[in-house]
């Protein structure tokens, strides 16, 4: 890497919780620049605009999510262990450091889907990611025999998704488990209801 690269990512690194938390209109350029220790020469040496730091902190968001879901879904054989680890992380995602202040996905959507058209299509990405791998898994689960042949890959997996994001929403406001704990006792149910 060469130092701009390192910098850039510095800048990516520092900022990306900043985003996450306080959105793209909650962050100032002060943040940036307090986050990072740079000036204001620094940071637009190194990025066009504001614009450009969010999408690539977006990326470095998902891109953590994403990264810490595939481990720990690697470590499985069983398809329905594989889908077991979302309702598993999202019971504690309070505890998971860089998920503290929220999912990416459902922080950038609820803020970008009327006002920011750049970060609204990077939301719309990931969700069509997320979405795609878990039918990927379900169709792999049907034909190994492992998932119930009736099992649909579409609308189990909007629904698994509608359900995590809508419990992390709640929790996020109130402050409280519990709903993490019965949202995910029950989609764990779910799961284990299209088990073969």
């Amino acid at each position: 890497m060469s130092k701009a690269e390192k910098t850039r990512q510095f800048i990516i690194e520092k900022t990306s919780p900043i985003f996450n938390t306080k959105g793209y209109a909650g962050t100032s350029l002060n943040d940036i620049m307090s986050a990072t220790g740079l000036t204001k020469g620094s940071i637009y040496g190194n990025f066009k605009n504001k614009d450009e730091v969010a999408l690539l902190a977006f990326d470095h968001n998902f891109g953590k999510i994403a990264s810490y879901i595939r481990e720990k879904i690697a470590v499985h054989s069983r398809i329905i262990d594989k889908l077991l680890v979302y309702p598993e992380t999202y019971r504690n995602f309070l505890n998971i450091p860089f998920l503290k202040s929220g999912c990416p996905i459902l922080n950038t959507s609820t803020e970008a889907d009327d006002t920011h058209p750049m970060l609204r299509k990077k939301a719309t990405k990931a969700l069509n990611s997320w979405q795609l791998s878990l039918e990927k898994h379900i169709q792999i689960g049907i034909e190994k025999k492992e998932i119930k042949a009736e099992t649909n890959a579409l609308e189990f997996s909007i629904i698994l998704m509608s359900i995590i994001e809508g419990a992390v929403m709640q929790a996020k406001v109130t402050g409280s488990s519990t709903v993490l704990n019965i949202t995910m006792d029950f989609l764990e149910k779910m799961i284990r209801d299209i088990a073969q």
